[in-house]
């Protein structure tokens, strides 16, 4: 019976190929979009997870304010050059202490300039980022106390400053301070979060305090504890001394925040997640859609072949087998249309994600939901239409033209 019925379904479908296909276009659409958003959240996610790697599992970020949703930290107050001492003095099993200021400058060479990101800072800034140097030094004493400029800027800036010329001992204009270049970073590439890591310049953090920001303050710290040293140890103890420092009174919640590496990489990977979710629940949408667009043509054919299923039952049709007919037919619609939006969306995602630079990482458990969903679709929204033909009067249905 199921094999009479699928092959009289297929009859049935190849006899209207432009409007089936219509009909399951709902669907196709409604896959495509899970697939596809699902895939390239994952990648997005995938790409996340693996910057935030590159920086070490044994680096804190140390910041005024406490960060998260409906948490402000403008006014907060910053940490001084105290606060640095002060951890590099007392706090054990540090590798770097890289206080940070950033801002954003035009730096100029001979006639060529470009805006980029301006980052005072000191030597452990490269060891706490694992940043090596492709030509060049770093700073020296005197150039970190800020008695002399110095400059060492990225791949993306020397290319466009100076092209392919070796920059190193050349003089740039950062804003409207003279700096010799004394080297280049290694290229980096995007970060997780698409910005360009090689598009900055970095100077001594008295230099840029003095010369760039105008102030003493400095707005975040970056640490790297020692292998084998505990970053849980090491947070706890840089909590405790900034406490001490800050004179916050027991049971008063802190004005600053100390996170490792796991703990941002845990907030940043669970919004991409649910931001995947959501996408891939909005997609999913569109197959409901497409579920009710199977059963509006569904009835609509069982309308027009009317006279048709009143001859079947007249000559000794069961219900079950028009039951079974059109239930099949509606099945059939769905899952071609689940299959096609499969190779839809995956092609869609690979486009994307190429495009994008991030891991083509799509879900075979996700693509299996995604059939079985159109599957089910199918079954449920036809089952309605299918059931109306079977209960068909056969003597009514002959009558009618």
């Amino acid at each position: 019976m199921l094999y009479e019925g699928t092959k009289l379904a297929w009859r049935a479908i190849s006899r209207n190929m432009l409007r089936s296909f219509l009909t399951v276009l709902g669907v196709v659409i409604g896959v495509a979009a899970v697939i596809a958003m699902v895939t390239i959240g994952n990648g997005t996610t995938a790409q996340v997870k693996s910057e935030l790697s590159r920086l070490g599992t044994n680096t804190l970020f140390v910041r005024p304010g406490q960060w998260g949703p409906g948490r402000a930290s403008t006014e907060a107050k910053r940490f001084t050059d105290k606060d640095v001492l002060a951890m590099q003095d007392q706090v054990s099993g540090l590798r770097a202490v890289a206080p940070i200021n950033r801002g954003t400058a035009t730096v100029i060479a001979g006639g060529a300039n470009h805006s980029t990101s301006v980052i005072g800072t000191n030597n452990d800034y490269l060891i706490a980022q694992d940043w090596d140097l492709s030509i060049g030094r770093q700073f020296l004493p005197n150039e970190d106390r800020g008695s002399q400029a110095a400059c060492i800027i990225g791949q993306t800036v020397r290319k466009e400053l100076f092209g392919s010329a070796d920059p190193v001992g050349q003089n740039i204009r950062v804003s409207n301070v003279a700096c010799p270049v004394v080297g280049v970073l290694a290229a980096k590439g995007q970060s997780g979060m698409g910005d360009d890591q090689d598009d900055t310049v970095i100077m001594p953090l008295k230099l840029h305090q003095r010369r760039i920001g105008g102030t003493t303050t400095i707005s975040s710290i970056i640490l790297s504890a020692q292998d084998g040293v505990s970053t849980a140890k090491v947070q706890s103890d840089v909590e405790g001394l900034l406490r001490e420092r800050r004179k916050i009174a027991l049971g008063r919640e802190d004005d600053f925040s100390v996170n490792d590496m796991s703990q941002i990489a845990a907030a940043m990977t669970g919004t991409t997640m649910l931001l995947t979710g959501l996408l891939g629940a909005v997609a999913a949408v569109s197959l409901l859609v497409g579920g009710i667009g199977i059963m509006n043509i569904m009835l609509v054919s069982v309308t027009e072949r009317t006279r048709e299923i009143g001859i079947r039952l007249a000559i000794g049709a069961l219900e079950n087998q028009v039951l079974t007919q059109f239930l099949v037919e509606a099945v059939m619609l769905s899952i071609f249309g689940g299959v096609t939006g499969i190779l839809a969306g995956l092609a869609l995602a690979y486009g994307v994600v190429t495009l994008l630079g991030v891991p083509f990482a799509a879900s075979p458990t996700i693509i299996l939901v995604a059939f079985a969903f159109s599957a089910a679709i199918g079954m449920v929204f036809g089952y309605f239409p299918a059931r109306r033909a079977a209960q068909l009067n056969p003597i009514e249905a002959l009558r009618h033209e």
